[in-house]
């Protein structure tokens, strides 16, 4: 089992958590702990009748992220070579962390919780010290509480969790900052009425009322083209926009830095990428700032906002949330296929 503890071990919980937060793959992170149990010429200190095939077993367990079925395949692998039940429930925590599913992470607070008080240390595959196993307990646990309503529960575990492995906190903080955003959503009518701004490409200033006048809702884009993220999404907006207006949605996309240099930048932009179908190109107002009242902190950024002011979604464009919520506007709205991977495909 040394092949990952040996490696990981020194890397900890951030190397499983830090992933999500950077939205990395933690095949990544597996490969390197390869490299450093090799360079620490690292034994397995477990007997069995074929240490490198357990090894490999539990290396392909714990680096599988292709599917729930596939997962499924390589842990009955690992069991087959004797890979023991602390790793499989770790390989679990890592792929539902690296596919980002909460829901599936805080299922696993039962079976964290009953392991919590009898773990032997040096049954783990990627925890160095029984501390960032307690933190990932409590963690689990605040992801159920969050997913019950429990705001008490959620800010009693999560605490714990910083407190047991503070050097985490880049892993926990986004989950406070999406509870208090969605708190702050939750107590906000945005009122489009006298709101125009600034047409990016010139021209005279569009009212927002108006662009919502007899819609469904409207998807409010943030975005930068100093934003690398944002310029290499730009295709899948661009598609995704389509598909809004012609299911009757409006939409707007929001520049909201009024520096020179990245209005010019913008500028180039969408005359590279946009053919004339993808809405409205507009700059954030100086005074009470959109952006601001919105809490955007980073870009890309999307919101969805109903034809009566709520705020039904704001947060990033990946979050598969925004689609369900698109879906309770209009059941006819369907995810169009990425034209990035499209264009891949032979």
């Amino acid at each position: 089992m040394r092949i990952l503890a040996a490696a990981v071990r020194p890397i900890g919980f951030a190397a499983a958590l830090l992933c999500r937060t950077m939205r990395l793959s933690t095949t990544a992170v597996l490969a390197a702990a390869s490299l450093f149990a090799a360079m620490a010429g690292a034994q397995d200190p477990l007997d069995g009748p074929d240490p490198a095939a357990r090894d490999a077993a539990l290396e392909r367990m714990l680096g599988e992220r292709e599917s729930a079925k596939a997962l499924e395949r390589a842990i009955a692998a690992a069991l087959v070579h004797g890979v023991g039940e602390q790793a499989v429930l770790e390989a679990r925590f890592l792929f539902h962390v690296d596919r980002q599913d909460d829901d599936a992470l805080a299922a696993l607070a039962p079976e964290f919780l009953k392991r919590r008080d009898h773990l032997d240390i040096a049954d783990s595959a990627i925890f160095g010290v029984r501390e960032d196993w307690l933190a990932v307990t409590e963690y689990v646990q605040a992801l159920a509480a969050l997913k019950q309503g429990d705001h008490g529960g959620f800010k009693k575990h999560i605490t714990e969790a910083f407190w047991l492995s503070p050097r985490q906190a880049a892993a926990f903080a986004p989950h406070i900052e999406k509870l208090r955003l969605d708190e702050a959503m939750r107590g906000l009518t945005l009122d489009f009425a006298g709101i125009r701004l600034a047409p990016l490409l010139g021209g005279e200033s569009v009212a927002l009322d108006q662009v919502m006048d007899g819609k469904q809702a409207m998807l409010v884009h943030f975005w930068s083209p100093w934003s690398h993220e944002a310029e290499m999404s730009m295709p899948d907006f661009i598609a995704t926009a389509k598909e809004l207006a012609a299911k009757d949605l409006a939409v707007v996309s929001i520049l909201p830095l009024q520096d020179p240099q990245v209005i010019a930048d913008a500028r180039d932009s969408v005359q590279r990428h946009d053919a004339g179908s993808s809405g409205h190109w507009l700059l954030d107002r100086d005074e009470k700032p959109l952006g601001r009242v919105l809490r955007v902190q980073t870009v890309p950024v999307m919101v969805l906002v109903s034809n009566n002011g709520r705020i039904l979604f704001n947060g990033h464009p990946a979050d598969e949330t925004l689609w369900r919520k698109l879906a309770e506007v209009d059941p006819r709205i369907e995810r169009p296929a990425s034209p990035v991977d499209d264009a891949d495909e032979p």
